[in-house]
């Protein structure tokens, strides 16, 4: 694909969606962590229904360790692995209270040195609370930058460097919602809604649905 592709496809996302949101509901750095970890292999949808109980109770580092396992279990036990996520939050919260002064740290290292947190999480929360320029590669991610030839790579690392590299840095600020909204309702993984796409004049997936 060449540039002044990728420059068109991400004007047409902008044109339509000028300042996009993530579906996650959090309030403070924190919160967005703590959600980001809880997201793993599960829905924005149940983990807002969890977290809107356990904001009310827990909302900053102290708070949430004061929960203990048991009670943080309680508010989170409808979403897939909780007890492993229930296991990193709380160590993630006292990594926090001892060596960030409870505060989400802004550096990369410093955030995947968090239990839980990964390189995705980490470009998450840099991007969405603090304004970097990051690009998380998830499923979603992943597919649309390959099935649309956008930036195709064989890992979300390989991904996540080429959407670096060819996406131009006006649009990067976004470009992870853009790309992540797109693959959740339009470019989805067993049919892309290509009649009602954006970008299909532009993308190169060679089999194209139709409303035939």
């Amino acid at each position: 694909m060449n540039p002044a592709k990728r420059r068109e496809i991400f004007e047409r996302f902008q044109a339509a969606n000028p300042e996009p949101r993530g579906e996650l509901e959090y309030r403070t750095p924190f919160e967005l962590l703590i959600a980001v970890i809880l997201s793993a292999q599960a829905t924005d949808k149940s983990v807002n229904l969890a977290t809107r109980s356990l904001y009310q109770v827990a909302h900053t580092p102290d708070k949430m360790l004061a929960l203990g396992m048991d009670g943080l279990i309680a508010h989170i036990k409808r979403i897939g692995l909780y007890r492993t996520k229930a296991k990193n939050i709380l160590a993630t919260c006292k990594l926090l209270l001892a060596q960030h002064g409870g505060k989400v740290p802004r550096e990369r290292g410093a955030l995947e040195q968090l239990p839980g947190v990964g390189r995705k999480t980490a470009n998450v929360v840099l991007n969405i609370a603090f304004g970097e320029p990051t690009i998380a590669v998830d499923t979603h991610i992943f597919r649309v930058a390959n099935r649309s030839g956008i930036a195709p790579g064989a890992n979300p690392l390989e991904v996540e460097h080429k959407l670096l590299k060819f996406v131009p840095p006006e649009f990067r600020q976004h470009a992870h919602h853009w790309l992540i909204l797109h693959g959740r309702y339009v470019c989805k993984a067993r049919k892309p809604d290509c009649p009602r796409c954006a970008i299909a004049d532009l993308c190169e997936f060679k089999a194209k649905t139709r409303t035939d």
